[in-house]
């Protein structure tokens, strides 16, 4: 399938006057309470830490235009994403090498002033804009606009900024994995401010290590342990290094230490005054999100669709996400709401926060329509499934065509060249896929007759 382009459109630049303390940041058609809108206007007010605030919006920017694997320039910048959730301020990117997520949450604490609507919209971070952040200094409060209200807009010269910027499949289906594979990280370890500092300005520039807790301090190995947290790819986490100077603490999340030993995703959370920034880390620095798999389970399901519209019309922006409350609303059951939830962070409408163990609700400028075509597993389970290629032959076993599968107490397997080399680290390949559609579609239609 052909890259998606993504056409932003700004009614002006995003720029920053020092002088007048001011930072207008412009931003592109996106949605809100009242639907789709050319330029949102969603913040007017005080940035109280804005040399803080300036770095992490540095931080976001420079992962963006990333490529950890290979430094020659992308040549493509593309703009990172804004939601007003109403008590904070989200930027969000990903790499362009698909293999680093970046967020920065300006919370209620950092901010002073009023909250005009709730949405999500690119915002313009152009060169001039980037020179002028870096050189901003403690100093006085500065203040913030993130979009301009009407009457500042009509009274433009009307300069139009436009970028056309192609957005890779496995760029957008980073943005779906990452907050799967997040919801299952836990955290495991939390170090104060200048331990944080020592630790970090510490960190190798290559190599996949493991970050073992040791007392108050984490301590690198090659092998991992109990409590450890997989660090691939240490140089990864450069845009950390400019906010140390005001950081108060540092958390890692991640899952626990799988029987092989193999890499694993991982975040690891900058805290800062009234903000966070975060940077979640695929497991192998030239292996991207996209192909990670997590979502699959989820998404293979034949009401998962029906689930997600349903779950989508209660969603109005809130920074947290209640799957019980959701549950309760939707009449449907906890695990449907997580698969309806899943399904709406494939489509862009929902992110994770590791610091709250909770989704959120945004919604990503592409097309929510491309969910099927952009996972070829599913789409290639889907269609075994329609023609007929899934045969129960005894109780948890199945032919899928030629391969053989298995449901175990441990998870299913499959006789097939995916599963030999990946073993399940990387989702389900599409034979387990097509039998779990079929078992499940079998499942439903016993419960109807009890």
């Amino acid at each position: 399938m052909a890259d998606a382009v993504v056409a932003y459109s700004y009614a002006r630049s995003s720029g920053l006057d020092l002088a007048a303390g001011q930072l207008g940041l412009s931003t592109s058609g996106g949605m809100t309470r009242q639907g789709l809108v050319a330029h949102p206007h969603f913040f007017s007010g005080l940035l109280t830490r804005p040399a803080c605030a300036a770095s992490g919006l540095l931080g976001v920017a420079d992962v963006a235009r990333a490529r950890y694997y290979d430094a020659r320039p992308t040549g493509i910048v593309r703009d990172p994403v804004v939601t007003c959730n109403g008590d904070r301020l989200r930027f969000e990117s990903f790499s362009a090498c698909g293999g680093v997520y970046a967020r920065l949450d300006v919370l209620q604490e950092a901010l002073d002033g009023d909250v005009v609507e709730l949405g999500t919209t690119n915002v313009d971070v152009n060169n001039p804009l980037r020179q002028a952040l870096a050189r901003v200094g403690g100093g006085d409060p500065l203040h913030l606009a993130v979009g301009a209200d009407e009457l500042v807009a009509t009274t433009l010269d009307g300069a139009v900024v436009e970028k056309k910027v192609p957005l890779p499949e496995r760029w957008v289906r980073g943005f779906a994995e990452v907050q799967v594979i997040a919801s299952g990280f836990d955290l495991r370890a939390e170090l104060t401010g200048p331990e944080a500092v020592r630790f970090l300005r510490g960190l190798p520039k290559r190599g996949v290590f493991w970050a073992v807790p040791a007392g108050r301090m984490l301590r690198l190995s090659a092998r991992p342990a109990a409590g450890a947290v997989c660090l691939p790819g240490p140089d990864r986490l450069a845009t950390l290094l400019p906010l140390l100077r005001f950081a108060t603490g540092l958390k890692a999340y991640g899952p626990a230490v799988p029987s092989n030993g193999l890499p694993v995703a991982s975040a690891w959370e900058l805290e800062l005054p009234g903000m966070r920034y975060v940077l979640t880390l695929s497991p192998e620095p030239k292996r991207g999100f996209s192909g990670e798999g997590a979502v699959l389970d989820d998404l293979s399901t034949d009401h998962a669709a029906a689930d997600a519209d349903l779950v989508g019309v209660l969603l109005a922006f809130e920074p947290r996400l209640d799957a019980d409350l959701l549950a309760e609303e939707s009449g449907l059951s906890r695990d449907r709401v997580r698969a309806a939830l899943t399904q709406l962070g494939t489509a862009g409408r929902v992110g994770y926060d590791v610091a709250e163990a909770a989704h959120f609700h945004r919604e990503l400028p592409y097309d929510a329509g491309r969910v099927l075509a952009m996972n070829p597993r599913l789409k290639a389970a889907v269609e075994l499934v329609a023609r007929g290629a899934v045969r129960f032959t005894g109780p948890g076993v199945a032919e899928v065509g030629e391969r053989r599968v298995r449901f175990t107490a441990d998870g299913p397997t499959c006789s097939c060249p995916w599963w030999a080399d990946y073993r399940g680290t990387r989702g389900p390949c599409k034979h387990v896929l097509a039998a779990q559609r079929v078992r499940n579609e079998a499942l439903d239609v016993t419960e109807v007759a009890v």
